[in-house]
């Protein structure tokens, strides 16, 4: 009889969520799927009061909780595991534990970060047996906040999704083409590197939401990508930018692991993290700390082709074959939560 894993997160193909209901499948895990966006259904202005003046709960926050608990209840599950920000309250995971249900969760956004900061999930962080951050600069908050066990886990990849693939033929080669590739969210602390790139006169190729509202952006974003298209474009781009999130705290972020396996040349931006999982500098990826660094590393990778065909190659090589996969990182945790 196979083990059942309890899965509280977002089913959607480009979440992880998803990467991890896949992962538990390829390690031969049964998965109950709960998804999270059920917890955030609820009239628009009711949402917007719940968010702001009610310390970013969830609508339903309640209702869901209550039916991760009733699944809890009918499956018996071994583990559940919830992720990120996950609308659970304190009250139904107490009784979760009672059922003897391994309760995990993987952090994938920081909590003290203002955008998320939420105190009805603060009550709930000590209420999990493990919570995995995918941040090292949060494990003693963590653990002052009664999180013993929080260790850390980083992001991944997930192969079905991840992988090289060119354009289809020269036509879409040249509508992708960029020099420096960067796909993400219009953080403010963002925008002053897109915009000391589009000044150095540099092909951007820039997706993601919200860059239209700066105007340093606006006019050169090109949307959201999907899957496909980022792959795609991924394989034209000169150079791909791998930025954390500063409000997130970020040492590394789920394009660390992504750009690699779908074959960029990557320049990152350096931090301690990163440096654990590249190596040094020019290994596998060209690290940056300033806008002007960035710049001048650029230019440099820019005129010397043979050397970003060198760090495509060696990133690839190292991630997809270094036990980086969703499938990993859930065998990592449930294999601690089982000791």
């Amino acid at each position: 009889m196979r083990e059942t894993l309890l899965l509280a997160g977002n089913p959607d193909p480009i979440h992880i969520g998803a990467h991890l209901n896949q992962a538990a499948e390829a390690l031969g895990i049964e998965v109950v799927m709960c998804d999270v966006a059920e917890a955030y259904d609820g009239a628009f202005w009711q949402n917007r009061v719940n968010w702001w003046l009610r310390g970013r709960r969830p609508t339903r926050l309640e209702a869901f909780s209550a039916k991760v608990l009733e699944a809890c209840r009918d499956v018996r599950p071994k583990w559940l595991l919830a992720t990120g920000i996950a609308p659970l309250e304190e009250a139904a995971l107490k009784e979760i534990g009672k059922l003897h249900v391994s309760r995990l969760n993987y952090l994938t956004d920081d909590p003290w970060n203002p955008v998320h900061r939420a105190p009805w999930f603060l009550r709930a962080l000590p209420q999990y047996d493990y919570v995995f951050s995918a941040r090292r600069a949060s494990l003693s908050q963590l653990r002052r906040l009664g999180c013993p066990s929080a260790c850390y886990l980083p992001f991944a990849y997930a192969p079905k999704l991840h992988f090289l693939e060119p354009p289809a033929n020269e036509s879409e080669r040249k509508q992708l083409a960029s020099d420096i590739l960067f796909a993400g969210g219009a953080d403010r602390d963002r925008v002053p590197f897109m915009a000391a790139l589009i000044q150095a006169d540099v092909n951007v190729g820039l997706y993601g939401g919200y860059w239209e509202r700066y105007p340093q952006t606006t006019g050169f974003t090109r949307g959201h990508a999907d899957p496909q298209t980022l792959r795609k474009a991924v394989s034209v781009a000169k150079v791909s930018l791998c930025l954390v999130r500063q409000a997130n705290r970020d040492g590394n972020v789920m394009r660390s692991f992504e750009l690699p396996a779908m074959g960029a040349c990557m320049l990152t931006e350096d931090t301690e993290e990163h440096r654990e999982i590249f190596g040094e500098d020019g290994k596998t990826v060209t690290f940056f700390r300033t806008r002007e660094e960035m710049i001048e590393k650029l230019h440099w990778l820019l005129t010397h082709d043979d050397e970003r065909n060198r760090l495509k190659i060696a990133a690839h090589r190292l991630i997809t074959t270094g036990g980086n996969t969703y499938a990993d990182r859930l065998q990592a945790m449930l294999q601690q939560a089982s000791a």
